[in-house]
């Protein structure tokens, strides 16, 4: 997939090496070169909306193409066109390996992306949503690992509470269940699960892999896939949740409004 300005700024962790290959060399000049005015969109958790931005960089036209031969540290900022804001980069750059490298930042990853999981509080207790926050606080300080120890919590939770609703209602043979691995369980529970958790169930070995076996940088790699693997699941039951809200609303209503038109 080729690199975007959006993907570099608000979704690579620092420490996170990318190598420019020649599809992404446009980007790359956009990052560096003060001469290449470039707007992209983008979501301030500061002022808590969607914007416009645009790169600038302290290297001029000369100084950026000896940094492109030579390689170096730099600074590069994005400023908000909607709020005159400016959040700072530092990028490493090896000139011989094409290897691009974020090395500081402000604001964090992980600013840009707590403010979408509070969406989800109406689903999950505070412990998971704090949980949520610390694996994407910990995937955007380059700790993969333990990142997908978070994850997989999350991933055990809505487990355990579909397994909750299935006993409450005689469902399911608790002995069956708690006999069975983790796949097997889904399938027991695929009636009070998310369609998408049912057919993507081998996320659960993938982040048993990763806690067990995979390196910090395969984990950091395949972090961002497992994460929005995980709000599409917290998608799908917020979907369902205000849907069931909109059908209990709408019968009150309909209650009171037969109750009137009755007097």
């Amino acid at each position: 997939m080729a690199l975007t300005l959006s993907e570099f700024f608000f979704n690579v962790p620092i420490y996170s090496p990318i190598h420019i290959k020649d599809e992404d060399e446009k980007v790359f000049m956009q990052i560096i070169d003060k001469t290449v005015s470039t707007d992209f969109d983008g979501y301030n958790p500061f002022t808590k909306v969607d914007s416009t931005f645009r790169v600038t960089t302290d290297l001029i036209p000369n100084s950026s193409s000896t940094f492109k031969k030579s390689g170096g540290i730099e600074t590069v900022r994005i400023n908000c066109k909607r709020s005159d804001m400016t959040f700072w980069y530092f990028i490493l750059w090896d000139a011989e390996n094409k290897i691009l490298t974020k090395i500081g930042q402000y604001p964090s990853i992980a600013d840009f992306h707590i403010y979408e999981i509070k969406q989800y509080s109406k689903l999950l207790p505070q412990e998971k949503l704090k949980e949520f926050t610390r694996a994407i606080g910990l995937a955007a300080n380059g700790v993969g690992i333990g990142s997908f120890v978070y994850l997989r919590r999350i991933f055990e939770h809505l487990i355990s509470e579909a397994f909750d609703s299935a006993k409450s209602e005689d469902k399911i043979n608790e002995a069956d269940y708690q006999k069975a691995r983790m796949d097997e369980k889904i399938v027991l529970l695929e009636d009070y699960l998310p369609s998408f958790l049912v057919e993507n169930r081998a996320m659960y070995s993938i982040l048993s892999l990763g806690i067990h076996e995979l390196d910090e940088k395969t984990c950091l790699a395949h972090f961002d896939t497992l994460r929005v693997a995980i709000e599409i699941i917290l998608d799908e039951k917020l979907d369902e949740y205000r849907k069931k809200l909109k059908i209990e609303n709408a019968k009150k209503k309909l209650t009171q409004l037969k109750s009137e038109i009755k007097k």
